[in-house]
């Protein structure tokens, strides 16, 4: 991949795109990842007005300021960037307050986890509303197009997606390209949606380099029992997530009612 020509593509298509839709700069969400890191830095470089939203809920101490240390870098650097922070931790916890209880407590966590992202897009949405920007999403292509990790209507939730067509490995090829702070670079990635220090690794149960070769392999039409080992093991890991999470990466199905019954 040609890195520079790359990234300057994105930037962009980018603004090409707001400039089409009559829009005027972009909003994203800053978790201290690298996703986010990157997003935010090609949108900044289109010129356009760029609001770095950091909206904590529970989060760790080293998330935040990853996500704060981010957000000042790109401000020293681009005079477009405005920055916001949103505490929603208080909503989050009233939001909990007002929910009945349950008995399965495994099912209880994974939907809170999942309100997280979705009371954040709630908040990227407001802000886009009130200066007619674009949500820019930060999944990547083994997230959104390979095992579906991200919530639908939460990070899933977004006006376009500039980072969706790169794998892991090269959208860390551009962080090296565009400077992003070392401390992003070297974090273990993560969602951030549970209030503790677990990876997505240990999530998904193998790492990005470990999904982008078997994402490589199905394309290639390979199979669980062409591998044995360990291969073989987050090839079943990466097939399963792949079919399980269909829904989130097809559009909604929509009922189509035959013409005879209409007319009937």
């Amino acid at each position: 991949m040609n890195t520079e020509k790359v990234t300057h593509y994105i930037a962009a298509w980018l603004k090409e795109y707001a400039e089409n839709a009559k829009m005027k700069g972009f909003v994203v969400g800053i978790s201290g990842g690298i996703d986010s890191a990157v997003t935010s830095s090609l949108c900044a470089l289109t010129g356009l007005p760029t609001l770095c939203l950091e909206m904590p809920i529970h989060q760790a101490a080293s998330q935040v300021s990853r996500a704060v240390n981010h957000i000042n870098w790109l401000q020293s650097k681009f005079s477009n960037v405005s920055k916001t922070e949103v505490n929603l931790t208080p909503v989050f916890d009233s939001f909990i307050a007002t929910l009945p209880t349950v008995d399965n407590e495994e099912s209880r966590f994974l939907s809170l986890a999942n309100a997280r992202a979705r009371l954040r897009m709630t908040t990227l949405y407001y802000f886009a509303g009130l200066h007619q920007y674009l949500v820019a999403g930060t999944g990547n292509k083994v997230e959104d197009f390979g095992v579906g990790f991200y919530t639908k209507y939460g990070d899933g939730g977004v006006d376009l997606s500039p980072i969706a067509d790169l794998l892991k490995s090269e959208v860390y090829a551009i962080a090296r390209f565009l400077g992003i702070n070392q401390e992003i670079i070297d974090a273990a990635p993560t969602d951030g949606l549970w209030g503790d220090d677990r990876t997505d690794e240990d999530q998904i149960g193998a790492s990005y380099d470990e999904l982008e070769w078997a994402m490589k392999m199905k394309d290639e039409n390979k199979v669980p029992d062409d591998f044995e080992g360990r291969q073989k093991r987050v090839f079943e890991i990466y097939a399963h997530l792949n079919k399980v999470n269909q829904h989130k990466m097809n559009p909604i199905p929509i009922c189509k009612i035959p013409a005879a019954l209409k007319l009937s």
